[in-house]
């Protein structure tokens, strides 16, 4: 490893601790955006990092949206496509601790030790083997690492710094730094687009060395409230509809083999991920997801059909559901037109020697809403891996690998 690789190492995991250290872990029961003060900290403070570095433009928007303009420098006459950058501002709601304690470990093989009780163990996680010789971020074990997504909001930052210094000519950058997009891309979807007035962008929202993404699963919640007939029990016979039953009865019905734990690759699910209620009311929550937009509409379909199936059973409840879609497939929005901007990451990928691997997401990003709205955004790796636990980890050389691939887009590779 070269001196100005190690350098380069230590920039990215210096400004990955200073992020990781606000707490800024989004909060879905919240009615507002953002969700959690943290991110306002957080976005604040890379504000202030891009007006030092003398970006232009710099604006945090009332919901918390931090955008920027890096202009262009290229000679009087040359031209080149506006690329943007939408990385995001929260971390996931685990369970876990929402304070972050990262730190690096050299990795000279085995189980990683994350604190207390807590273990990174081979046999669980095989994929650390791939690592050993590397300096590594862990978590202590009590919270998620948050390399979602701060790994990319740091592989950028340190981008634009060293952008703004490098007297090379480049074209003009677009930032965006989004809330809540932990919760349902909440915060992207107040962007004033305006202010993102580019040709395509780029996510840094997961995952291996080398992953490329092009393809999210289409996503809806479904809302099932079930109204029963409150009674005392001595008076309850023939009168009582107690709505938790009803709601064990409905989640009965669907697929046993349609839900996340049994499913992979571009198959899709209906997970039902919440049941709240008492002897009145009793709400239950379902995500229903897939990549094929055909059968994502059947899935939801098939839901209705559930709950025509058990208001017949019981005639006396209540039953009603609303969907709301969240996000679309990316692939979807793809066009002969845009592919360029995958062409320019693939391009990118190979002048700094890393293979590409093509992946369908089990999830989706902010860019799912964006190419709705006209703006293709394909996503790549940061490195990290096992998001949202306590045993996530970040390699250093994988993060800076994706950090070399933004800065070659942001010079404008290949154009």
């Amino acid at each position: 490893m070269t001196t100005a690789s190690i350098e380069l190492q230590d920039a990215l995991a210096a400004r990955f601790l200073r992020y990781s250290a606000i707490s800024s872990q989004s909060d879905a029961s919240a009615t507002v955006v953002p969700s959690s003060q943290g991110q306002w900290e957080f976005a604040r403070l890379l504000a202030a990092e891009l007006e030092e570095a003398k970006v232009e433009d710099v604006h945090l928007s009332d919901t918390c949206v931090l955008t920027a303009r890096i202009p262009s420098t290229l000679p009087d006459g040359k031209t080149a496509p506006t690329i943007g950058f939408c990385t995001h501002l929260d971390t996931a709601d685990s369970g876990l601790s929402p304070d972050v304690h990262a730190r690096i470990v050299e990795h000279t093989g085995g189980d990683i030790h994350l604190g207390g009780d807590q273990w990174i163990r081979r046999e669980e996680h095989p994929e650390i083997d791939a690592y050993v010789g590397q300096r590594i971020l862990v978590t202590d074990g009590t919270s998620v690492l948050g390399a979602d997504d701060k790994a990319g909001v740091a592989s950028v930052m340190e981008a634009v710094v060293r952008l703004m210094s490098d007297p090379r000519p480049h074209p003009e950058v677009y930032l965006s730094f989004v809330p809540d997009e932990e919760i349902g891309l909440r915060g992207v979807q107040t962007m004033d687009l305006e202010r993102f007035p580019v040709d395509w962008a780029y996510t840094l929202d997961c995952c291996e060395l080398g992953e490329v993404v092009e393809a999210t699963f289409n996503a809806a919640y479904a809302t099932v409230v079930i109204e029963g007939v409150a009674a005392h029990p001595m008076s309850a016979y023939g009168v009582m509809v107690n709505p938790i039953l009803v709601a064990h009865d409905l989640i009965g019905r669907f697929d046993p083999t349609q839900t996340p734990e049994c499913t992979k690759d571009r198959e899709g699910y209906i997970w039902v991920d919440a049941i709240h209620g008492d002897q009145s009311v009793t709400t239950i929550d379902v995500n229903i997801r897939d990549h094929d937009r055909g059968r994502f509409e059947q899935r939801k379909d098939e839901i209705r059909q559930v709950v025509e199936q058990v208001r017949t059973s019981h005639p006396r409840a209540r039953i009603d559901v609303t969907f709301k879609d969240v996000y679309a497939n990316l692939e979807d929005s793809k066009t002969s037109d845009n592919a360029v901007a995958t062409q320019r990451l693939l391009d990118a990928m190979r002048a700094v020697g890393v293979e590409p691997i093509h992946r369908s997401m089990r999830g989706g990003t902010d860019g799912s809403w964006l190419s709705t709205q006209g703006i293709f955004t394909p996503n790549f790796f940061t490195g990290a891996h096992n998001f949202h636990s306590r045993c996530e980890f970040l390699p250093l050389p994988s993060l800076e690998r994706s950090h070399n691939i933004v800065m070659e887009l942001m010079r404008g590779v290949s154009s």
